[in-house]
């Protein structure tokens, strides 16, 4: 039986919250002796979101189980497979299709039996509900904050903060009609995050780009009208 095992964290801060990569190989190796499977390979995606599936060991995987190189795939935890209710049903089909299982540790789940997959069936609508109910109240709230033109957590990229409230930093506002620019002409997310990288370009935290940072630019509203 050919098995692998994936794991992820998108920043450093996940190991303080028990996610860290080192947790999560020791739990799905635990899984797979219980389960008396050896794991051919650990597929590792460290920094990535689960926002998308536009991640290097992600690709690694469904290659892996479009080949029918595999037939079982566990993970520590849904969440660390995909946080996208929509994603998680395209990857369950394609792992139906190619008669490839998914286990996971955190919610006892094994799609190799009728029961699995109903369990997870039921977790999917349920968490689907649960993220548009929480959405709704949180988009309702920022949008009155926008409206009064005011911050709270974090400030956003493009801008800065003074005191309560928004003002437009040029450098950024710029950067934020490139990466709009560079996917109008159909660059993907990485390869926008790798030229913005080789140039030396800060994100807000002076950190690195990430396919997952270009995201959270197109997505965010308050750049929709720089663009």
């Amino acid at each position: 039986m050919a098995a692998v095992a994936y794991v992820r964290v998108s920043t450093d801060k996940q190991a303080d919250k028990g996610f860290s990569l080192e947790v999560q190989v020791d739990k799905v190796r635990a899984m797979a002796v219980v389960q008396g499977v050896d794991l051919s390979e650990v597929i590792v995606d460290r920094g990535e979101s689960a926002k998308n599936l536009d991640r290097p060991g992600m690709t690694h995987l469904l290659d892996l189980v479009n080949r029918k190189a595999i037939d079982r795939v566990i993970v520590a935890k849904l969440d660390r497979l995909t946080r996208s209710v929509k994603d998680l049903a395209a990857l369950l089909e394609q792992f139906e299709n190619r008669k490839v299982a998914l286990v996971s540790v955190a919610e006892s789940l094994d799609t190799h039996s009728a029961a699995g997959r109903l369990v997870l069936n039921i977790l999917v609508s349920v968490s689907a509900w649960e993220r548009e109910a929480i959405g709704e109240r949180t988009a309702a709230v920022l949008q009155h904050k926008k409206r009064e033109g005011q911050v709270f957590n974090h400030t956003p990229y493009g801008f800065q903060r003074c005191g309560s409230r928004l003002t437009t930093d040029q450098a950024e506002q710029a950067t934020i009609r490139r990466v709009f620019a560079a996917k109008a002409q159909g660059r993907s997310l990485r390869e926008i995050a790798s030229a913005l990288n080789a140039e030396g370009v800060a994100t807000k935290t002076h950190g690195t780009w990430h396919a997952s940072t270009v995201h959270n630019i197109l997505k965010n509203s308050l750049h929709e009208a720089v663009a």
